[in-house]
């Protein structure tokens, strides 16, 4: 909130030292610590809980929570005390304090014990027999799949930070610049990979809680998730494409062939999400037109509701951006531009923690036996954060297309000798971001107020007390005959599939129409 209001140039509230340290700590805070916390902890639930499992060593599983909490406080702490404002990428040759940086290690080292645990579960899960004799359910394998990418992840982090930490207390001469921005974005992008494969396993996760929907094709889910293991994390590239020392055939391959595999498996999961709450609808009755099952969805549900737009935001926001920003020539005209933190408010929080709310009004009640406090607000909630958030991100990504700068305090550059000054409409744009990023810390603080509440205060529920909602929607049949139109069993979701088609590609190419007009010929 306190950055969305130094971004707009008429209110600019904070001082620059204090916003240069607000804004690393919100990048770390957000971008790390939150989102691998609940990571985590769907990990536990989808191995433990989900396959009926006991938990693989809890004992280590505590020790990496204790890690993971003392590695936050201790790179909080160094950056609040103002001398470790250098951005969540902290790239060298700026330097934080020590204790930033062994925050991150001590953290990362914790996150990497709670992917084991989960990995050991599954062991367990699996010679016990807990779950039956198939395959893990999909929602797991998700899961599995951000474990996977997770270690990856955690493993570059601890490639580059440990050797900086050396270089901060003096053992280490020398990190080399370049070669420390490649492998801190194996570790700083790929952080966000592992969002992407948790937060869709989420979308299934409700579309069966919500709808007791079925996948269209496992197979091809699980193929989806796959192509995320092998290719997803390649997507890092966008970050360093204008980075010296870097072939241009490395940068074409990386944000081209490789980078088409992985955006292919999130248009499919974009589908078949959709696709079976649709033929759960249908199923269930609502199947007359295109869209009556969208109509009659359960809208005052938090859990249908926040998953819904973290869909759109991500798929129409997030995705759509993502794809344009990674093409290695369309990315000049928006490098380092403000676009980019839009890009990221789509992805990671439209469409991550938008999903994490969702799934959040439902599991910490069945986990807890209480009530949401304040349930009244709960059907409001996800649309306070994700108008908010859809705003700040497409306002930011408009800002950032007329040129405004990313992490730079004044944009009027009012102590510069060479005055610059921007298009009136960017400045409208910086507006109405300050103005979404009030909306949406409204949504976010009634979440927090809420979640904190119900665990220390919701009233607690008899031990033979059943919810007059069922907790779990019953499964619907596999069978999509007799649903649909002419002969398409989810009609619905095809149409909006072809909507998104149509949007991609005419931002695609309006994107090469800016681009021709940087450099005319004449």
């Amino acid at each position: 909130l306190l950055i969305g209001l130094t971004r707009w140039p008429s209110v600019h509230l904070l001082k620059a030292d204090d916003f240069y340290m607000l804004l690393t700590a919100h990048g770390i805070d957000v971008l790390i610590f939150w989102i691998i916390f609940f990571e985590i902890a769907v990990l536990y639930f989808t191995s433990s809980t989900l396959l009926k499992s006991r938990l693989a060593t809890p004992r280590w599983a505590w020790l990496g929570f204790i890690l993971m909490v003392v590695g936050s406080v201790m790179t909080n702490v160094a950056i609040f005390q103002g001398k470790s404002s250098v951005m969540m990428t902290s790239y060298v040759p700026m330097s934080g304090e020590w204790h930033f940086y062994l925050g991150l290690i001590l953290f990362a080292v914790g996150a990497l014990i709670g992917c084991f645990v989960f990995l050991g579960t599954l062991v367990i899960a699996r010679a016990e027999r807990t779950y039956g004799d198939g395959s893990i359910p999909l929602v797991t394998f998700g899961a599995l799949t951000a474990c996977i990418i997770a270690i990856f992840t955690i493993a570059s982090g601890a490639i580059i930070l440990i050797p900086t930490l050396l270089w901060k207390i003096g053992w280490i001469g020398y990190i080399d610049p370049l070669m420390y921005r490649v492998i801190w974005w194996g570790m700083g992008h790929s952080s966000q990979q592992i969002n992407v494969s948790a937060h869709i396993a989420v979308w299934y996760a409700v579309a069966a809680i919500a709808f007791g929907a079925k996948p269209l094709s496992e197979k091809v889910s699980r193929s989806a998730f796959l192509l995320y293991i092998l290719f997803l994390q390649l997507a890092s590239a966008h970050h360093i494409l204008v980075d010296p020392g870097i072939s241009s055939e490395w940068k074409i391959f990386n944000t081209s062939y490789a980078m088409y595999l992985a955006v292919l498996a999130s248009m499919i999961h974009g589908l078949t999400v959709p696709g079976a709450m649709e033929a759960a609808q249908r199923q269930r009755g609502f199947n007359k037109g295109l869209f009556e099952w969208l109509r009659k969805a359960p809208w005052g549900n938090p859990a249908f509701s926040g998953v819904f737009l973290s869909i759109l935001i991500f798929g129409f926001l997030g995705g759509i951006s993502g794809v344009t920003m990674g093409v290695e020539q369309i990315n000049l005209i928006i490098h380092n531009t403000i676009y980019v933190p839009g890009h990221f408010h789509a992805t990671v929080v439209g469409g991550t923690t938008l999903a994490f709310m969702a799934l959040s009004y439902w599991l910490v009640p069945v986990l807890f036996r209480r009530d949401i406090v304040l349930n009244g607000l709960s059907k409001y909630q996800p649309y306070l954060f994700g108008i908010g958030v859809a705003g700040i991100s497409l306002f930011l990504m408009g800002a950032g297309t007329l040129g405004i700068p990313r992490r730079h305090w004044d944009i009027s550059f009012a102590d510069a000798l060479l005055k610059h000054t921007y298009p009136e409409t960017a400045y409208l744009m910086l507006a109405l971001a300050g103005l979404s990023a009030i909306i949406a810390a409204i949504g976010g603080g009634l979440f927090v107020l809420q979640m904190v509440l119900t665990v220390f205060f919701g009233r607690k529920k008899g031990a033979q007390e059943k919810s007059p909602v069922p907790i779990i929607a019953p499964p619907v049949s596999g069978n999509l005959q007799g649903i649909g139109i002419g002969g398409v069993a989810v009609p619905g979701t095809l149409v909006l599939a072809f909507v998104f088609l149509t949007s991609f590609v005419l931002y695609y190419f309006v994107n090469w129409k800016y681009l021709s007009e940087v450099w005319p010929l004449k």
